[in-house]
């Protein structure tokens, strides 16, 4: 080997480390892809469905009602959900109808049909929800109440889009 062959090879050694650490950086902070474990999500998703989400988003941009995240729950698990509640928010189900600060909030992402259990934020001890926290749950109601209220530090990021199954969309609430 010559002089001007260990170059090249050094240069392009060098330039696959770039690229490698360019990717570990987007991927930590920037973009993950998830995969939906579990029913809780039905119908809106299935689980297997594979995700990209956008872990970049909500360091400049409030969490809205109606975004599907990512969230830490319990130290080992994460999980997907729905932001229904949002600071200052006062939240209540009452015969399968969700309720926001008294008034009507029409889901249209739900199943009809759908029989879930009747719920009241005071029944977690608050009158709002305090800030910096949200409530969340599944768009399969059956499953979702016993998560209660989240922290900001616990969410993950955004579902931007399904990759798999490629034929559905994701509906946004």
């Amino acid at each position: 080997m010559d002089w001007l062959s260990i170059r090249e090879f050094i240069l392009d050694f060098i330039k696959l480390i770039v690229v490698i650490v360019v990717i570990l950086f987007l991927m930590i902070y920037v973009v993950s892809i998830t995969q939906v474990v579990g029913n809780s999500m039905a119908s809106t998703l299935q689980s297997g469905d594979v995700l990209i989400l956008n872990k970049f988003k909500y360091r400049f941009i409030d969490i809205k009602r109606g975004d599907i995240i990512s969230l830490e729950y319990a130290d080992t698990k994460y999980l997907i959900k729905r932001v229904i509640g949002l600071p200052g928010d006062y939240v209540s189900i009452k015969d399968n109808q969700l309720y926001i600060n008294d008034e009507l909030y029409v889901e249209s992402y739900l199943d009809e049909g759908l029989v879930y259990d009747d719920f009241e934020l005071s029944s977690l001890g608050y009158d709002t929800i305090p800030d910096n926290m949200y409530l969340v749950l599944g768009d399969n109601r059956e499953d979702s109440l016993e998560i209660g209220l989240i922290s900001r530090d616990d969410v993950i990021g955004k579902v931007s889009f399904r990759i798999w199954p490629l034929n559905k969309r994701i509906c946004r609430g």
